[in-house]
């Protein structure tokens, strides 16, 4: 590295708060930091709006780094992507062109907590409910679902998995889980009954929640025959990724009232384009990605990005990926 004096992009800073989130006072005389809080869309924006900068901080998987991108970034020396998985960096790419690649710690304690934002909110017509009150509609107009007694079905038992099973069975629920890995053995410890299968679970639970990784196994996973599975007084509700879900399927459901409701937090392109029908189907609650968005993990994710260009300024990169 050179002597000059570093410049350091923060990308997708919407709430323009990654510079209060965390402590960059260490950084103040070797790092310049300029804070994009509008999404750049498309590659030659990208590589026109990083061009001159050595760093960068990226959030989760929001903006892809293929090949092309790191060729059109010949200054970039240091990229920051919080959480320590990304499938949208291209790490052999990174490597050829000397790029380090580095994450931070992630909490699994926000997602849960949004989870069941999600699920109480259909669940109870809060929103529309809400919206009424304050613009003077009819006083009630929703009557709302049950959970006490009703069976909450998770695709997925990992750490968030598992955690929102707890939950459930503190509302009295009657878990039940499946994925493709899980054993009876691991679903019982999380406090859950085994689906038998997939359709099972699809065609018995009141509540279906999705807490899987995105791979080849669970693209498209949940379409329009697993969605027609369901019960017509079901809510499906999605905090992982938006492609475990057939889009089109989902949409059609929810115009059609195949299904209760969804609750969505994910999408097929975010930040979602004001014409998308995401944005105006029925009997669909959604929350623009907001499962990671607490002060906690803002916290953690720019605290790591300074300790981890302080210590790539020392020559002893921490938390490498790749």
């Amino acid at each position: 590295m050179t002597d000059h004096r570093h410049r350091c992009a923060v990308l997708d800073d919407f709430q323009s708060v990654a510079t209060t989130a965390a402590d960059w006072s260490p950084l103040a005389d070797r790092v310049e930091v300029v804070s994009f809080p509008s999404h750049v869309t498309g590659e030659d924006e990208l590589a026109a709006a990083l061009d001159g900068f050595d760093i960068v901080v990226t959030l989760r998987e929001r903006v892809a780094f293929p090949a092309s991108l790191f060729a059109r970034l010949p200054r970039l020396k240091l990229l920051i992507a919080s959480g320590m998985r990304n499938s949208v960096i291209d790490f052999a790419a990174a490597e050829r062109h000397g790029v380090t690649v580095c994450g931070t710690a992630s909490s699994s304690t926000p997602p849960v907590e949004l989870t069941w934002a999600l699920l109480l909110g259909l669940a109870r017509g809060i929103v529309p409910e809400a919206t009424a009150l304050r613009e003077g509609g009819p006083w009630q107009s929703t009557v709302g679902a049950d959970l006490h007694g009703r069976r909450l079905g998770l695709l997925g038992l990992g750490k968030i998995g598992s955690r929102v099973a707890r939950v459930g069975l503190a509302f009295g629920m009657d878990v039940v889980a499946w994925s493709a890995n899980l054993t009876r053995e691991r679903a019982e410890e999380a406090g859950a009954a085994h689906a038998g299968s997939l359709d099972e679970l699809l065609r018995t639970s009141d509540f279906v929640s999705v807490h899987l990784a995105l791979g080849d196994r669970t693209r498209g996973l949940i379409g329009a025959r697993e969605l027609a599975l369901m019960r017509r007084s079901a809510y499906l509700v999605n905090t992982s990724r938006a492609a475990i879900v057939d889009q089109d399927a989902l949409l059609t459901a929810l115009r059609e009232g195949a299904i209760a409701g969804a609750g969505v937090d994910v999408f097929d392109v975010e930040p979602l384009p004001p014409g998308h029908p995401m944005r105006t189907v029925p009997r669909l609650l959604a929350t623009p990605h907001l499962g990671y968005v607490s002060q906690a993990n803002y916290t953690t994710y720019y605290g790591q990005a300074v300790e981890n260009i302080q210590a790539f300024l020392a020559g002893a990169p921490v938390r490498r990926l790749g």
